[in-house]
């Protein structure tokens, strides 16, 4: 007998990971993608002879892909060679004036207590707390599907919530440990990606901490999206079938369920839909009353940033720069309001630099460079323009150069930028967000937008804009929930 049939919308992390593990639990499994190439956000392109990630190129929590491929029974190193990067990352905090940052616990503390008498200690006393959370929400708190509060009513859980800190601000918390404005900086940095600045981030996200410190900074070699091929390639092991340049045009419900899945090519009739999809964008699809939130309570959540991306291909080695390089030359302070108080373009923002060819000589032609500029900014910015970019690409490469100690812009033979309107034309992204939801208190667990349909017993949601929240490995653990929640409900 045939499994029952599900449509999962979208192919990136978490689209790919509810289809593999349903698709293993004997379900027929069909994914249809927009776009003409799986990964989402992490897709990939090649031009001129550079291949460059087109999104996260941070591998942390190499446990989380480790636990995933295990429970299919393969490795991480069945489909790609991970090298752990060290110095981790480096920051830039002014000219002449930079830290890496090193691999391990050891360094670290050697690290923090040359810039701080004592820091190390206090580190030691920060990482070790960090650990703890990290084990408690790994094991507990991020599998939670989040759709009733009963799921957490035990002791122990209860228990656990007080200790986790997570009615404590992340920017208090670190203060009982760090004094040192450097130090504050490095330590507040990895919550950046959760979308919202320390003094709105729960201290629970002191985890992240224990994550890029303790568990280290990785990068597949190949780059980011041999790992999108690894999902792809054991998706299809399992049987799960791929439609790519297949949009999902709408969504028609009778009588509390989906009927019908309805493509510009072919009209579906599946017993479960996953949305692995922009969650905003997948409820226009129905009608109105099928819809699990108004369009006010969209306009009311906190988004993390947006991105303004530049793609970069360079003729010659670029010195002085690591993997990973964060300018933290300039004040975040006005950077973050023109994200989260003010929304508009900054005026003197902080930006990102990754080079993956300083690790990989296969992703840049010999003698070549591969650059990733990335600068945070508000999301919903309506005049994303040429003349913006171009503004922002100056701006950044004027301190890219001036830190580097050499000429870059005329050695650049290859050039792209990307921010809000892309993130809408490639993955109808609302207000052109790049990370999803911001992870603030009023938008943990419970008061995410909820991976079940109220009203249509057969629609699931999945990815950055629900539990557990953004990010690769996030991403992978919401694939995982939904399809748990839909082998309790829809058996095959």
């Amino acid at each position: 007998m045939m499994g029952k049939e599900v449509i999962v919308i979208g192919a990136g992390f978490a689209g790919l990971a509810a289809a593999t593990s349903l698709a293993d639990a004997g379900y027929q499994v069909t994914v249809l993608e927009k776009n003409a190439t799986p990964g989402g956000r992490a897709r990939m392109f090649e031009a001129d002879g550079f291949r460059f990630d087109m999104g996260p190129s941070w591998y942390w929590m190499p446990d989380v892909f480790d636990a995933y491929f295990a429970a299919f029974g393969k490795k991480t190193a069945d489909y790609y060679e991970l090298r752990r990067l060290d110095p981790s990352y480096s920051v830039v905090f002014g000219p002449g004036e930079a830290v890496d940052m090193p691999a391990g616990r050891g360094p670290l503390k050697a690290l923090f207590e040359s810039i701080d008498p004592g820091a190390g200690r206090q580190l030691q006393a920060f990482l070790d707390q960090a650990a703890y959370k990290y084990r408690v929400a790994m094991q507990d708190f991020v599998w939670k599907p989040g759709r009733s509060v009963t799921e957490f009513m035990n002791a122990r859980l209860l228990a656990d919530v007080l200790r986790m800190d997570v009615l404590k601000s992340f920017h208090r918390h670190v203060r009982r440990f760090f004094s040192h404005e450097k130090l504050l900086q490095l330590v507040e940095f990895p919550v950046l990606f959760l979308g919202a600045i320390p003094q709105n981030t729960p201290a629970l996200y002191s985890l992240m901490n224990y994550a890029e410190m303790e568990l280290g900074t990785w990068y597949p070699m190949g780059g980011m999206f041999e790992i999108v091929r690894a999902l792809v390639a054991l998706a299809e092991e399992k049987g799960v079938r791929f439609r790519f340049s297949e949009e999902v045009t709408r969504l028609h419900a009778q009588n509390g369920r989906v009927t019908a899945v309805e493509t510009p090519q072919a009209r579906y009739t599946p017993d479960v839909v996953v949305a692995g999809a922009d969650y905003h964008h997948v409820e226009q699809l129905l009608p109105e009353k099928a819809r699990n939130y108004r369009e006010a309570y969209w306009q009311k959540r906190v988004m993390a940033p947006s991105a303004l991306l530049y793609y970069v291909g360079v003729d010659r080695r670029v010195g002085r720069l690591g993997h990973h390089t964060l300018f933290f030359d300039e004040d975040f302070t006005p950077h973050a309001h023109r994200i989260y108080t003010e929304p508009g373009w900054p005026e003197r923002p902080l930006f990102y630099v990754c080079a993956p060819s300083k690790t990989d000589p296969t992703v840049a032609p010999a003698g070549h460079e591969n650059l990733f500029l990335l600068v945070p900014v508000a999301p919903g910015l309506p005049d994303d323009t040429e003349a913006v970019r171009a503004h922002y690409y100056d701006l950044i490469m004027t301190r890219l150069e001036r830190h580097v100690g050499h000429a870059i812009r005329p050695h650049v033979v290859y050039q792209r930028s990307y921010a809000h309107r892309d993130f809408v034309a490639d993955y109808h992204a609302f207000r052109g967000n790049a990370y999803g939801l911001a992870n603030t208190l009023m938008q943990t667990a419970l008061l995410k937008p909820s991976l079940k349909n109220r009203h249509l017993s057969n629609l699931y949601y999945t990815g950055q804009l629900t539990v557990p929240g953004p990010g690769v490995p996030p991403a992978l653990i919401s694939g995982q929930v939904v399809a748990r929640e839909i082998q309790r409900e829809h058996h095959a």
